[in-house]
């Protein structure tokens, strides 16, 4: 099974809410499914997970920054990529204060455009008492160690 190396990242606002984008697939191996996850993507071949980190943050969000500061969290799992191919995901998260609400999506990718259908700042009671689903499935575990 191939490993997928992704760096994910906690984006928290000043009012210590963190960015969850909405995925909606349609028309891929993971069609009917909709959840919220952080920002974040695929370690590029030469890439550091730091650097994939600060490359997804900009891409996505448009925020700017030559340092994410350190991993606060990791996991390794099995996962169905929308091409359908199941991969061993390992993947690291970091935190990223920001000063603002608002974020640029001129980075996204055609593909980013396609499956992600909005974003939300969610407080931490909101994810404690969501039916929705949520990556990581953990996610108030990690927010609230920080």
């Amino acid at each position: 099974m191939r490993v997928r190396c992704s760096a994910r990242l906690l984006v928290i606002n000043p009012d210590n809410r963190v960015l969850l984008f909405q995925f909606v697939h349609s028309n891929d191996a993971l069609a009917g499914k909709l959840y919220w996850a952080t920002p974040g993507g695929g370690v590029e071949v030469g890439e550091s997970f730091e650097e994939a980190a600060i490359r997804e943050l900009r891409e996505e969000t448009g925020i700017l920054r030559d340092n994410v500061g350190r991993c606060v969290a990791e996991k390794t799992f099995e996962m169905i990529l929308p091409c359908g191919e199941t991969v061993l995901a390992k993947e690291r998260f970091y935190r990223v204060k920001f000063a603002e609400d608002d974020i640029n999506t001129d980075g996204w990718t055609e593909n980013e455009k396609s499956v992600i259908a909005g974003h939300h700042w969610w407080g931490l009671n909101e994810l404690i008492e969501t039916v929705e689903t949520v990556y990581p499935a953990n996610i108030q575990e990690i927010l609230a160690d920080y």
